[in-house]
């Protein structure tokens, strides 16, 4: 594999998002990583929809990962999975704490046999303490940690809604955490040669990346300037030529009102009695929310618009769909998406990767595997002769879901641009 990270070989345990974005993001950078999958599978191969033999939920987390499937409740199997992790650089798991645990696959018991190994934990509040044991998921987690209660609506003095993102928030980031985390221990590493444990919480993980956390916590007096929610935080407009736009500046704010005023050339709003304090605007929103859209629908264009804001020290964006982001001349440009494989003569369109390198050079996207698809060849690289590879089969300590008619992996994804 090309990439930074080409030579480091992983050992993924991990299932759905947190974990498998992790090893994914690894695997990106150029390391070696085999997937360990239970009996039953990754669930998210059979999340819908599906585009021939492969889930697309599955493909985009796991792409380019050798997979081998094992029954940990066979002893052989647990063999099996020890010898995986004493070759391996990094261990990335993310069960319930403990749970690796009960079959010999903690990292005590890994690093007894492989001292310098990196060991990565993802779960939702830890491995010790009061919440270890509980189950996690992104929406129980994001309510947990303060995220999902910025989005609450008022109706009336007793009741309220709140609404879940659609987005797994809590996963991606701590996934993203854990990769942080071991990029800093193999910088360690190459320092003391030693291996380390890492926890990550993905509870933790929302605070630490919530920028305005310190509102909150500290209790600091926002003097006079009233809470901004919602549509009057960065408010959305319908632009020149009939497309939806955002602009990331408060109308209510007193820093960024003049901003308004600036690119609007109307200083003289600054003295009209509904907009000349935070809370006059926020009482008089729509007025001022509507004057700020009949001066752009005066603009021939979004262009001619985007100028007049960005003179203003104004950010401006178009609210695009998926598929209109990876249409456009940016993402051409860049590499934004890339296709792979569906196994069954389809492809995939998944996301690129998020950075360049002057130097290193970046593989295509791998295809994503079929359970225990590279059984036998992992088998045969940690020794095993044809004979005790037979054995473990009939012993269903290795097993495989592979469709009879598939679509072969060629030898080496094709570089990245």
């Amino acid at each position: 594999m090309a990439g930074p990270l080409s030579g480091l070989k992983v050992v993924d345990f991990s299932r759905v998002l947190a974990g498998p974005l992790c090893s994914r993001t690894l695997v990106d950078l150029g390391a070696d990583v085999t997937k360990v999958e239970p009996p039953i599978g990754d669930v998210t191969r059979y999340a819908a929809p599906t585009d021939g033999a492969m889930s697309g939920y599955y493909a985009q987390q796991n792409a380019g990962k050798r997979n081998i499937s094992l029954d940990l409740n066979v002893p052989e199997a647990r063999e099996v999975a020890l010898r995986l992790c004493d070759g391996a650089d990094i261990v990335v798991e993310n069960f319930r704490a403990g749970a690796l645990g009960s079959f010999g696959l903690d990292y005590n018991s890994v690093a007894a046999r492989n001292p310098s190994v990196i060991y990565c934990s993802i779960t939702g509040y830890g491995q010790e303490g009061p919440w270890r044991s509980r189950m996690a998921y992104a929406p129980t987690v994001q309510a947990e940690a303060g995220f999902t209660a910025t989005s609450e609506a008022h109706y009336g003095e007793r009741l309220s809604a709140f609404m879940t993102d659609s987005l797994s928030h809590a996963d991606v980031y701590a996934g993203l955490q854990g990769v942080i985390a071991i990029l800093a221990a193999l910088h360690a590493r190459d320092k003391t040669g030693e291996g380390q444990f890492i926890d990550v919480a993905m509870a933790a993980t929302l605070l630490a990346v919530n920028e305005k956390a310190h509102l909150s916590l500290s209790d600091l007096d926002p003097r006079d300037e009233p809470p901004v929610l919602g549509a009057t935080d960065c408010p959305f407009f319908v632009g020149p030529e009939g497309e939806r736009i955002i602009v990331a500046s408060s109308l209510i704010g007193s820093l960024t009102f003049r901003f308004f005023l600036t690119a609007m050339r109307r200083v003289d709003l600054a003295k009209d009695p509904r907009f000349a304090t935070a809370g006059d605007r926020q009482a008089n929103f729509d007025e001022l929310h509507a004057l700020v859209q009949r001066w752009i629908d005066g603009f021939p264009n979004k262009r001619a618009l985007d100028a007049q804001f960005d003179e203003a020290k104004i950010a401006m964006g178009e609210v695009r769909t998926m598929k209109q982001i990876a249409a456009s001349e940016w993402s051409e440009y860049w590499g934004a998406t890339q296709t792979v494989s569906d196994r069954a003569g389809g492809e995939f369109t998944l996301p690129g990767r998020p950075w360049r390198f002057s130097r290193d050079r970046l593989d295509g996207l791998g295809m994503p595997a079929f359970q225990g698809e590279d059984n036998e060849e992992v088998c045969r690289e940690l020794g095993f002769s044809e004979e005790e590879l037979a054995r473990l089969i009939k012993q269903r300590a290795l097993l495989s879901n592979i469709p009879a008619t598939r679509e072969m992996p060629k030898s080496k994804p094709e570089a990245a641009t």
